[in-house]
């Protein structure tokens, strides 16, 4: 697999520049920082309900009442 050096990733910025303009790019940013921490939430949560799961518990069951006698 070949290295990207310096001289591609100054030629792909230049090229994301010419295609979405300065402005958009702000923009752009935000809603991939948005994209990557609801993934990361959403694994998180996934890796929770796998905990429960092995534990044997689940959380959105109901609590049993525990009667004596």
């Amino acid at each position: 697999m070949p290295k990207i050096g310096t001289g591609e990733i100054i030629l792909i910025v230049v090229v994301v520049l010419l295609l979405f303009g300065s402005t958009k790019l702000p923009e752009l940013a935000r809603s991939i920082g948005k994209s990557a921490r609801e993934l990361r939430k959403g694994l998180r949560e996934g890796d929770d309900e796998d905990e429960d799961e092995e534990s044997g518990t689940d959380p959105d069951a109901p609590a049993k009442d525990q009667e004596s006698g």
